[in-house]
């Protein structure tokens, strides 16, 4: 060959097939703040000139698993620095995720091979390929069976909607029961007529807790989770539960130092305060308010007219007019049960580190 002429000379060059959706899929989890790494048992630089392709940023030619530290500590040290991974045996890959677990991430994990399967099970999320192994399929929490990234952040977003929905009606669900226990307790103890019927608690319960709840449920929402709900949940509820009590306390104390009022204005009254607190709180919950959130509450608002003015509805509830006095009462109670629930709420929440 060395001597001849006219050699034809081939060249093969070989590329990775890239999904299409990956770069686009990769840019929104970037997005919404999600730390991406690459862990691979191909060579470093292979895996680095693919990660570049798809939009991940990294320095140099990416890392070589064979001079990992086998150090936890020293692990996790470096894992906060470099981003992509070549040459990582599965072993390795378990231990990376656990080291990054205890630096406080939360990991997800998305792999097909058999060699992914126990650091998958290590993770938080561990997402398989519908065309995986079996091995890989069985340990994962999710199984994208289409073999497509793209449905990644619609996961995501199902999951955020979820979890910041929940937190939010937790709140509401949690003041109701913070208030209806306080009240439960002190008029138990002091023997006086309970302020409020079991349908006309029924009705409050409908047009400020359940309808809304149902519909802000099934609202999208993007927020971010963080830890805390429980906190976060307690430091309003118990907050604006005791307000909403004590509001009822002080309205009833007035009435009875009057005692001009006939037991059906009373429980008139304070339906119309546990009303009127009621909605505050969902409107509370319910911000940053959009068009959707205006019209959900401006039909709770119509149900509460409806339920004080509709004569068959005041009928049945047990209800009665009152009178001008009466009603400047009522109002001056709950604008400031209103007024305090809002200072103290923000007043805290402004001392919960995010």
């Amino acid at each position: 060959l060395a001597g001849s002429k006219n050699v034809p000379v081939v060249l093969l060059t070989f590329k990775e097939e890239i999904r299409p959706e990956a770069k686009e899929t990769i840019e929104f989890l970037k997005a919404q703040g999600v730390r991406l790494m690459v862990f691979s048992g191909d060579h470093p630089a292979t895996v680095a000139g693919i990660a570049r392709e798809v939009g991940i940023e990294l320095a140099g030619l990416g890392f070589d698993a064979m001079n990992l530290p086998t150090d936890q500590k020293e692990l996790g040290l470096l894992l906060e620095s470099q981003t992509v991974f070549g040459r990582v045996t599965p072993q390795q890959k378990k231990d990376m995720i656990a080291a990054l677990q205890r630096q406080g991430h939360v990991v997800a994990m998305i792999g097909d091979g058999v060699n992914d399967a126990i650091a998958l099970k290590q993770s938080d999320l561990g997402i398989a390929m519908g065309s995986g192994s079996p091995a890989t399929r069985a340990v994962a929490n999710l199984v994208l069976m289409d073999n497509r990234f793209a449905a990644v952040p619609m996961v995501l977003a199902e999951g955020r909607r979820v979890i910041a929905n929940v937190e939010r009606l937790a709140k509401v669900f949690l003041t109701k029961t913070v208030w209806a226990v306080l009240l439960g307790v002190i008029f138990g103890l002091s023997f006086w007529e309970f302020p409020f019927l079991p349908r006309q608690l029924s009705v409050i319960d409908g047009f400020t807790i359940g309808i809304p709840a149902f519909l802000l449920a099934l609202m999208p929402n993007n927020k971010i989770y963080q830890p805390g709900f429980l906190k976060r949940s307690l430091t309003f509820s118990i907050p604006a539960g005791v307000i909403t009590a004590l509001s009822v306390l002080a309205l009833n104390i007035f009435i009875r130092l009057q005692a001009t009022w006939t037991q059906a204005a009373t429980q008139t009254a304070t339906v119309m305060l546990l009303s009127i607190t009621g909605l505050w709180v969902l409107y509370s919950i319910s911000r940053p308010i959009t068009l959707v959130k205006v019209a959900i509450l401006s039909l709770m608002l119509s149900i509460g007219i409806v339920i004080f003015t509709l004569p068959a509805a005041i009928t049945f509830l047990g209800f009665t007019p009152l009178s001008n006095s009466e009603l400047n009462l009522v109002l001056g109670h709950s604008l400031a049960a209103v007024i305090l629930i809002s200072i103290v709420s923000r007043v805290l929440d402004r001392r919960i580190p995010r």
